[in-house]
């Protein structure tokens, strides 16, 4: 697998459990040199596409129920991201009805956390084009953690 910077400088470096992290340590995506993406950003898609989608709309480009988070990436950290969907928050996008719900207990959701931010931030980043990124190689280490978390 290729470890190449991205375009906006961060390089992507192995982390644990089959994912890889930039220099401050957050989850991030990694390009290969076939031109897929990381294990952990086409796990986060279709993670995504099975959660989140509904009200974010495809590709994290909102929609009248939720905002797009290809933008609020852009302003929001690892940290900000993870509080907001284990904990939900109300009417932070909207001043009437904007409810976004806790996820902290959804094991659907918290076992493919840090693929779904990294799906994410490649697609605020502009790397990560719209669709679903061409399935790589099963990252055997990822899998193993995935299985694990869900108690399998």
């Amino acid at each position: 697998m290729s470890i190449d910077s991205k375009e906006n400088g961060t390089e992507a470096t192995p982390g644990e459990e089959g994912k890889f992290v930039d220099s401050a340590g957050n989850p991030i995506y990694s390009k290969n040199e076939d031109g897929t993406f990381d294990y952990a950003t086409w796990r986060g898609y279709k993670k995504y596409s099975a959660n989140c989608f509904q009200c974010h709309g495809p590709d994290g480009l909102g929609s009248s129920f939720a905002p797009n988070l290809t933008e609020q990436l852009q302003r929001i950290n690892y940290y900000d991201f993870t509080g907001i969907v284990v904990n939900g928050q109300q009417n932070k996008w909207h001043p009437v009805n904007s409810i976004m719900p806790a996820w902290g207990e959804d094991v659907n959701v918290m076992c493919f956390l840090d693929s779904i931010y990294v799906y994410l931030r490649g697609r605020a980043d502009g790397a990560i084009p719209r669709g679903e990124p061409k399935k790589p190689k099963i990252n055997k280490e990822a899998q193993a953690a995935e299985n694990a978390c869900l108690g399998f």
